[in-house]
C-alpha cells in the first residue's frame, strides 16, 4: 500500500495523546473504528464518549506498507490483559489477547519492517499490569532512552532507532 504520509501511528485509538489530532503528516490506523458512549454521572454531559476513527483499519502484526515506508513511527498498542471486554477501559483502550507476548513482538517487528533506516520508532507502555522489563523481554530490544509519566509514573515512553544493516 502507497502513502504519501511520514509518520505511521499503528494503534491510534481515539488519538488522545496528540497535540494536533487531524496530523497532515500522520497516517492514524486502527484494528477498529468504533463510537461508545456510556452513562456516566461524574462527567459534565452524563455521558462518556470515545470514537476510534482510524484513516485505515489494520492489524499492527500484519500492516500492508512496504518496507522502509515512514520515517517515524508510533506504537501504543493496548497495555492491559485483565479486563472485561465490554468495560469502560476495554473500549477505550482494547485489550491485549492471552498470546500479548507474541503480539506485541509481532508488532514492534512490523513498525520496525516499515520504518525507514535510521528511522525512529516511539513506543508507549503503561506497566500498570505488565512490567516494562516483560514487554522488553518480549520484543528483544532494548530502547534507546526512555522516560516515565503519568499518574504513578506508570506510563512509559521509549525511543528505538532503526539501525541500517552493514553489508
Amino acid at each position: 500500500m502507497k502513502t504519501d504520509k511520514i509518520i505511521l501511528d499503528a494503534c491510534c485509538g481515539s488519538r488522545m495523546f496528540w497535540f494536533d489530532k487531524e496530523n497532515p503528516d500522520v497516517l492514524f490506523a486502527d484494528i477498529r473504528t468504533e463510537k461508545v458512549e456510556v452513562k456516566d454521572s461524574t462527567c459534565k454531559t452524563g455521558i462518556r464518549v470515545v470514537e476510534i476513527k482510524p484513516d485505515i483499519e489494520i492489524d499492527f502484526r500484519n500492516m500492508p506498507f512496504k518496507d522502509n515506508t515512514f520515517k517515524m513511527v508510533v506504537f501504543d498498542p493496548p497495555h492491559l490483559n485483565k479486563l472485561g471486554k465490554s468495560s469502560w477501559m476495554a473500549k477505550k483502550y482494547g485489550v491485549l489477547l492471552p498470546t500479548w507476548e507474541l503480539d506485541i513482538k509481532t508488532g514492534f517487528n512490523e513498525c520496525m519492517r516499515v520504518l525507514e533506516p535510521y528511522g525512529t520508532l516511539i513506543f508507549k507502555w503503561n506497566a500498570n499490569q505488565i512490567t516494562v522489563n516483560q514487554i522488553i523481554n518480549a520484543i528483544g530490544h532494548q530502547p534507546l532512552f526512555g522516560h516515565k509519566s503519568g499518574k504513578q509514573a506508570n506510563t512509559h515512553w521509549m525511543a528505538f532507532i532503526k539501525q541500517q544493516l552493514k553489508q
